[in-house]
């Protein structure tokens, strides 16, 4: 790795570290500790979600015409007020506009480091880059959430201020780094398309292969991330019988198997067709449900029950790793001359706007409707792989199987450059 590399993987690990302080414990905050109730909460939560949705629209155009940096650093002072402002706010109009502040901020970072990452590397790097970087978002995710469990107090506010001024602290920081990195000029793929124009969704929209991408990746968000923290968690209690320690333990479970398989597994994927491994996720992710399916319908033991909810975390987490080298480089390899900004904007939006519908519709059928939810979710999983599997076609060789254009990379500029960079 480059320096710029170097500093932008930093960059991954403190924002994840931050943003893990106060994650987990939003909603108490909101609800119990500041006594503002269980719907003011679920507004905070909801106006994370549409604030990511109202500037990831825009994010795109400013990052292809501002450049990835400093649509970074705004973004990372936004946040920074917004997380120091949330953890003084008393009201609920104060705790609504902070968390916008926050959610827009966070939501802009993704597609600004993203595009960071594939300004900063090559065909044949980008594949490990992003798997580095879901690495490091994972470590500090856990990391910082295991440290704020042991400093939160849900009878102190303070406590929590402490939290998110920890996290504000964090962006900030980012921000002093960030602020260091001199970005190169990144080599791309000689058979990427190349378009007319810069910015367009008109001209994203007529690139099949990034909008059947784009339905995939929907897919793929609302089937697994999703359900996390709602309707799977949610089926687990009800029909499993899961306890909360349990359920703490399975995404423990998710969490270590990124961390420990993460760069196994990218040894496994990097010759692999694209869209093959892709495919193999919907499978490994089709299992996973039928084995939560056994954990709340089957007739075992609690101890079976339990040990096979925690199994269904791991397994998606192994697809996850999967993943993480997989889809990101992808959108990077499909986008033309100067439109990753623009790519991964669109790729981050439909994330979010999985993240929005999956607990929507996840929750109730998980809560109530325990053998709908799990067959509906297995036959998602298997609509994974056939998506996948029509994606290939529509990419080309060096698309699907980057390590082909090592001797058909070219520098930005027109000149050659060694597949040795």
């Amino acid at each position: 790795m480059g320096a710029a590399m170097r500093r932008i993987h930093v960059g991954n690990a403190l924002s994840a570290f931050g943003l893990g302080f106060t994650v987990p414990y939003l909603y108490v905050y909101v609800a119990q500790v500041r006594g503002l109730g269980a719907m003011t909460a679920g507004l905070v939560l909801a106006v994370f979600a549409v604030a990511a949705l109202v500037v990831l629209p825009f994010a795109g155009r400013a990052i292809v015409r501002r450049g990835p940096l400093p649509v970074l650093l705004a973004a990372l002072i936004t946040a920074a007020i917004g997380a120091l402002s949330l953890g003084i706010a008393s009201s609920a109009a104060a705790v609504l506009v902070s968390a916008a502040l926050l959610g827009a901020g966070q939501a802009v970072m993704q597609p600004a480091l993203a595009t960071m990452i594939v300004d900063c590397s090559t065909a044949e790097t980008r594949s490990r880059a992003f798997a580095m970087q879901f690495f490091l978002q994972n470590l500090g995710l856990g990391v910082g959430g295991l440290i704020g469990g042991h400093l939160v107090d849900t009878t102190s506010a303070a406590s929590f201020t402490l939290l998110f001024a920890i996290e504000a602290a964090m962006f900030l920081l980012l921000v002093v780094v960030m602020v260091t990195v001199r970005m190169p000029h990144a080599p791309r793929i000689e058979d990427a398309p190349v378009a007319s124009g810069r910015g367009s969704w008109k001209q994203l929209l007529g690139n099949r292969a990034m909008v059947q991408l784009c339905v995939l990746g929907f897919v793929l968000f609302f089937a697994c991330y999703g359900q996390f923290e709602s309707g799977l968690s949610a089926y687990g209690v009800e029909a499993a019988g899961i306890s909360t320690s349990a359920l703490g333990t399975a995404l423990a479970a998710n969490t270590l198997v990124i961390v420990i398989a993460q760069f196994a597994v990218l040894r496994f994927v990097e010759r692999r067709r694209r869209s093959r491994v892709i495919a193999a996720v919907g499978l490994i992710w089709a299992v996973a449900w039928a084995v939560a399916g056994y954990a709340g319908l089957g007739h075992g033991s609690q101890e079976m029950a339990t040990a096979a909810f925690v199994s269904t975390y791991a397994l998606f987490g192994l697809g996850e790793a999967m993943l993480s080298p997989t889809v990101a480089p992808l959108v990077a390899d499909l986008a033309p001359e100067g439109m990753a900004g623009q790519y991964n904007s669109a790729f981050a939006l439909v994330k979010q706007l999985a993240l929005a519908v999956g607990p929507a519709v996840g929750g109730p059928l998980g809560a109530s409707l325990h053998a709908p939810y799990i067959v509906a979710f297995l036959v998602f999983s298997l609509g994974i792989t056939v998506l996948a599997v029509r994606l290939g076609r529509q990419l080309t060789d060096v698309q699907d199987q980057p390590w082909l254009g090592k001797s058909r990379v070219v520098a930005r500029g027109g000149a050659p450059v060694s597949a040795d960079v």
